[in-house]
């Protein structure tokens, strides 16, 4: 059953940057939720109601993306700068944590560096060894599209083919112009720093933690997969008949696997 919520967008300032976010309210226990590349927080709607009222979902737009301003750099301490900085602005010592794709990526490295601050998390199809393959950068084909443009109707003419995917999405600007939720240089840039070898860092955190695959064009591999819950300990997998935007592709799915880990942790 989804309960009624009252998301709330609000800001931080960290060093002259916005950070926005949406707090999808109530009085459960706080859940950080971070989406992935070329999204935002509040993707998460159908995954906050769901949860409602044991969890208060609270989805920063990560930098760069949504609401948030552009970031000189988007290395995982830059993220992880941004999620420290919205936790103690909130006054959240410790949490749980979604994180989808570049945010599962982002979640696994909170858990590792800074175990005080994370109770448990899952991981939304997020692999821990990606882009060691040749192959070239998958967003590379956001590179082509316009970031902004005088009227909207312009912008979406000038996207194209492309213009269903980010029409719901564009923002107006203050100079009455409009662009893209995100700079496509800037999603390019950032899914290269995600690439690599994540193992060592997957295996230093020890708290409870769900993975949760996509078996129909998920981005996680099923060996790797397995390995990722026989290696770590206190993890479990879920696997979904939807694509790698699992939460998307199967929101009920999605949210009973979640619920029902979230459910099976302490309550102190």
């Amino acid at each position: 059953m989804n309960h009624v919520i009252t998301p709330t967008r609000a800001e931080l300032d960290i060093a002259g940057r916005r950070l926005s976010y949406v707090d999808f309210g109530g009085q459960g226990r706080p859940l950080l939720a971070l989406h992935g590349h070329l999204s935002e927080g509040k993707s998460f709607a159908a995954v906050a109601a769901g949860l409602a009222p044991e969890w208060r979902v609270i989805a920063p737009d990560q930098r760069g993306h949504g609401d948030s301003d552009r970031a000189a750099d988007y290395s995982r301490e830059g993220y992880l700068a941004d999620i420290l900085a919205l936790l103690d602005h909130l006054g959240l010592d410790r949490v749980a944590v979604i994180g989808h794709s570049l945010g599962g990526v982002n979640a696994y490295h909170l858990a590792a560096r800074h175990p005080e601050r994370v109770t448990a998390f899952v991981n939304a199809d997020a692999p821990v060894a990606l882009g060691l393959d040749g192959k070239p950068n998958p967003l590379a084909f956001v590179l082509p599209l316009p970031y902004r443009a005088p009227t909207r109707e312009a912008l979406v003419e000038a996207l194209g083919e492309a213009a269903p995917y980010f029409t719901e999405n564009l923002r107006e600007n203050p100079d009455g112009t409009w662009r893209l939720p995100f700079h496509p240089r800037d999603m390019v840039d950032s899914e290269d720093l995600v690439h690599g070898d994540h193992w060592d860092v997957w295996l230093a955190s020890t708290c409870p933690a769900l993975l949760v695959r996509g078996t129909e064009g998920g981005v996680i591999p099923a060996d790797q997969a397995q390995a990722m819950i026989d290696r770590r300990p206190n993890t479990r997998l879920a696997e979904l008949a939807t694509d790698h935007f699992v939460y998307a592709g199967d929101p009920e799915g999605f949210t009973v696997a979640v619920r029902e880990f979230l459910g099976s942790l302490p309550t102190g």
